[in-house]
């Protein structure tokens, strides 16, 4: 007891003085969010969890990004159109079988609408950019539109385009045979027959009414914007134990004293998970197990997935993907890019040995639904392949004891808002406007 009090009170010094020993600075403690007009966030909500901005009225944003599975899903890969279900219950659609499983694990939201995140995705391939008319770079340069109030709000551009998350699959419906023909942004495309079912909804177009105005067509961007503005709400995290540590509102156990030391010392975690989120927002290649199809595109025929490199063409930058924020990240599992790791305890030992865990790897640490046919192992095959990966690597091996390992845990844990182990602020909507099933795990 004695001494877990001396503990408390030198970490209590070092928080004064803003650094731990070592001369490595501790975080501050608040955020910068940009405030939103209740209303859009209230419209947000919905359409969030309503159906209709999908190509076949059968997925929502929150299918895969649900408050129940820490805003992710809950598996390692999804199934997106053409899936029935939620979560690791989620099973294909007999009558609208998938081409191929999601590439990438979905990300959690959490704190999305800080300041700080100015880029988004695995590969970061969306990002602010003031030099651009836009404000912002994509890779869909040449659709970019002006608009779109945040990075944030651009990102809802990509899920509902792509035919294996929410368009649906070549010319089964209007806005995957739109999407098919890259009619995207022009006049009748992809984007306005999206923006158009909302508008044919008078609940919706009312709610719009309070937010944009009566005179005004309803845009995409619009649409994007107000669920900008619920996920930036909605998923604000910065009132963890930890924050409040930080604060001075409140102690630390002597093991999460101990696993913070070690995340800010020995370990070095916050090499890359600096700053108030636990990220620096950068790109790193450590040797992250692939499983799934990949992010490639269509004509390739492997199932490689290139990380940054895919953005920036520069080889440099093969096999790194963004450091993820570890914001209650107990709450998201799996976790990697591909969701290789079904623990956290899994993929904090993958950071002590990255190359031995990649070659050594437990294929029953994935969670993925199941899909006849899917090639879901050909890299973890392919000694070629997995050689690459393994060069890439930037972690040296350390080690660390399993009680340190606990340690360590305990830490990550306090970084868990208490506000997010339910279903935040808002919640789940009982209905949607436009009348179709909502997401809601009680209903598995």
């Amino acid at each position: 007891m004695v001494r877990s009090i001396i503990v408390q009170l030198v970490f209590a010094g070092a928080l004064l003085s803003g650094v731990l020993a070592g001369d490595v600075a501790l975080p501050a403690p608040d955020g910068t969010f940009q405030p939103a007009d209740e209303r859009s966030i209230s419209l947000g909500q919905l359409l969030f969890y309503d159906p209709i901005l999908s190509g076949n009225k059968s997925i929502s944003c929150a299918t895969c990004h649900h408050p129940d599975f820490g805003t992710s899903d809950g598996v390692s890969l999804a199934i997106g159109d053409g899936g029935i279900g939620l979560g690791p219950k989620r099973i294909i659609d007999p009558d609208n079988i998938p081409e191929i499983r999601v590439a990438r694990n979905a990300p959690a939201l959490f704190n999305l609408g800080a300041t700080q995140f100015t880029s988004l995705f695995h590969d970061g391939r969306l990002e602010v950019d003031n030099a651009r008319p836009s404000g912002i770079r994509s890779p869909l340069e040449d659709e970019m539109v002006i608009g779109f109030n945040s990075v944030l709000s651009a990102q809802a551009m990509f899920p509902v385009l792509s035919s294996d998350e929410m368009a649906g699959h070549y010319s089964e419906n209007e806005i995957s045979t739109a999407v098919r023909l890259g009619q995207l942004t022009i006049e009748g495309g992809a984007w306005d027959l999206i923006a158009n079912r909302g508008a044919a909804i008078p609940q919706y177009r009312k709610l719009f009414d309070a937010v944009i105005g009566a005179q005004n067509q309803i845009r995409f961007t619009d649409i994007s914007n107000a669920i900008a503005d619920f996920i930036a709400f909605e998923w604000r995290a910065d009132n963890s134990p930890f924050d409040q540590y930080l604060r001075g509102e409140k102690t630390l156990s002597q093991e999460e004293i101990s696993g913070m030391e070690l995340f800010y010392g020995k370990a070095n975690c916050v090499a890359c998970h600096a700053g108030q989120f636990q990220t620096d927002h950068d790109f790193h290649a450590i040797a992250m197990v692939q499983i799934g199809p990949g992010k490639a595109e269509r004509f390739e025929t492997h199932n490689m997935d290139l990380g940054r490199m895919r953005v920036t063409g520069n080889e440099a930058d093969a096999y790194k993907f963004r450091t993820p924020s570890l914001r209650n990240i107990e709450l998201s599992a799996p976790y990697g890019h591909a969701g290789a790791y079904a623990t956290l305890e899994g993929v904090v030992r993958h950071h002590l040995d990255p190359v031995a865990s990649l070659m050594n790897y437990d294929r029953t640490n994935i969670s993925l639904p199941d899909f006849p046919g899917a090639q879901d192992f050909n890299i973890l095959d392919d000694p070629a392949e997995l050689a690459a990966i393994a060069a890439a690597n930037e972690l040296m091996p350390m080690e660390l004891r399993d009680d340190e390992v606990d340690a360590l845990l305990a830490f990550l844990a306090s970084l868990t808002d208490p506000i997010s182990t339910t279903q935040s602020r808002l919640g789940v909507p009982q209905t949607v406007p436009s009348g179709l099933s909502v997401d809601r795990k009680d209903q598995l």
